[in-house]
């Protein structure tokens, strides 16, 4: 190594004093960020998912179909703080990502960066139009982007100061991100690869890494008998999320969208930080994480999951990009940077759900609605209970004493037990987690059935008969948006045999 390096290295290692400014300036980020977090919170209605969060809360398990048992745990304890409310919902997601905010600061700082390097970090994740936006509800991304941040700081630290107690903290992250859904598990192979590649090759022979695995395993194992009981569905919804990939181009957009979803800022910061950590001597100790977001592209696009699958490794690398991007100043790197910062403030402010509904058009199609899943998706559930209720109550009372309601979708009947479980009979669905939640009695001999699909329902009776309509004109299409309400009268077959030959994830 040259005199100079050895120099920045030295530098760069200095990091114990954090300078005053930079914890006020991180400070300032991260409350503007909760302040735009916070004017979002009560904007539109509950999301699809979060409904059915606070559904699956009120039924309490070890493990769900397809997804672990932390958010639904989360969302029945903000239900019982304040039954049914939007941004108290919200409050855990908004904490998590400024929280994150903050620790992306605190990784440029371990990688001895300057405190321009930890404001330019907080204000690329601040201004990133995912990894903000997505702390405007409650969902398993957020909390699981939030943990991978947490858990990157916590390495890099440990690189920095060999404190094995590190490891042991970032492995019971791990084992708390296992409780939200099993991405986690990709993160570490890749850092294993990038290790065994790079170095620093002594992380294998720390006991405390062997102990935090064992650790995991222990936490996890309820959930993983649960699953082992149930075949596996969580392992099985890969495949469910391939197809619905398929409808926003699948693999060929993968990469392109996962990018975008970094911001202007965050974005070259990013791609930037790649290069910097392949090549930059001061952080050669880091090399190892120039792979993470290779290697995770690579798995993710090969898998066909959804874009945003690696954003809780963009901090990381986006610290390294503004480490190095800072270590020079000059008033042409000055102006650069002010502009992209603009620019992206600019950015991320129209990606935050303030437009007012007026302003906002239907979508045209399901994969246009599937694109900006997060504002239609939030649409029209009070409407589809209350059409639901109507058509119930248009029922003969001699005919309502064996009726219960199945759903399309995992969404509408957590919408169902939400806004109109008081006004309607017992409610099921065949899709997602809500298929295991019951199976219909045998008793009913009516059912409603909301959703479009009669020629999969025909089959199931001798009778089927359209008797209501929802739609929400911003509503998600087939979800909230132009859903038929269907009589289904006499089933051919008994509920407890036709039951699982329904369920889809």
């Amino acid at each position: 190594m040259t005199d100079i390096a050895t120099t920045q290295v030295r530098q760069l290692d200095t990091t114990e004093e954090q300078p005053p400014f930079a914890l006020a300036g991180v400070g300032a980020i991260a409350i503007v960020s909760a302040i735009a977090l916070l004017a979002s919170a009560g904007r539109y209605g509950f999301f699809g998912d979060e409904l059915y969060f606070i559904s699956a809360g009120r039924r309490l398990a070890v493990s769900y179909a397809d997804q672990g048992p932390l958010l639904p745990a989360i969302a029945r304890l903000m239900d019982v703080i304040a039954p049914e409310s939007m941004v108290a919902q919200r409050i855990p997601a908004m904490l998590v990502t400024v929280a994150a905010v903050l620790i992306s600061a605190q990784i440029a700082r371990e990688f001895g960066g300057s405190r321009n390097a930890q404001l330019l970090t907080a204000t690329a994740y601040a201004t990133s139009p995912f990894l903000l936006v997505q702390g405007t509800q409650l969902a398993t991304n957020t909390v699981d982007t939030a943990l991978w941040v947490l858990i990157s700081w916590l390495l890099v630290r440990w690189v920095r100061t060999r404190h094995d107690s590190l490891l042991l903290w970032a492995s019971l992250a791990t084992a708390v991100d296992m409780q939200v859904k099993w991405l986690i598990p990709f993160f570490w192979i890749a850092i294993a690869i990038g290790v065994a590649c790079y170095g620093p090759r002594d992380l294998f022979r720390r006991p405390a890494l062997w102990l935090g695995a064992g650790l995991v395993v222990l936490l996890t194992l309820p959930s993983l008998i649960w699953q082992a009981n149930h075949d596996w569905p969580q392992l099985r919804l890969g495949a469910v999320v391939a197809e619905e990939q398929a409808t926003v181009g699948g693999r060929y957009t993968w990469l392109p969208l996962a990018i975008a979803s970094a911001g202007l800022l965050g974005g070259l910061l990013l791609i930037y930080g790649i290069v910097v950590l392949f090549r930059w001597e001061p952080l050669h100790q880091y090399r190892f994480l120039a792979l993470l977001p290779l290697l995770l592209a690579v798995a993710f696009i090969a898998t066909d999951g959804r874009a945003y699958y690696a954003a809780g490794c963009y901090a990381v690398i986006m610290a390294a990009g503004a480490v190095r991007w800072t270590e020079k100043t000059g008033r042409v790197r000055t102006i650069v940077t002010i502009t992209m910062i603009v620019i992206s403030v600019v950015l991320a402010s129209f990606t935050m759900p303030w437009r007012p509904e007026s302003s906002i058009k239907p979508a045209t199609s399901e994969a246009d609605a599937g694109l900006s899943i997060g504002v239609y998706g939030r649409f029209g559930w009070p409407e589809l209970a209350a059409a639901t209720v109507t058509a119930y109550r248009s029922l003969p009372e001699a005919d309502r004493a064996n009726v219960a309601i199945i759903t399309d979708s995992y969404w509408q009947a957590s919408a169902l037990d939400i806004y109109g479980a008081d006004d309607l009979p017992a409610i099921y669905s065949p899709n997602r987690g809500y298929g295991y939640f019951g199976t219909p009695p045998d008793s009913a001999t009516t059912i409603l059935w909301v959703g479009n699909n009669e020629p999969d329902v025909s089959p199931l009776f001798a009778a089927i008969t359209p008797i209501g309509h929802a739609d929400t004109p911003l509503g998600f299409p087939g979800s909230t948006r132009d859903v038929t309400i269907w009589r289904c009268d006499q089933p051919r077959a008994p509920w407890s045999e036709t039951w699982p030959g329904l369920l889809k994830l």
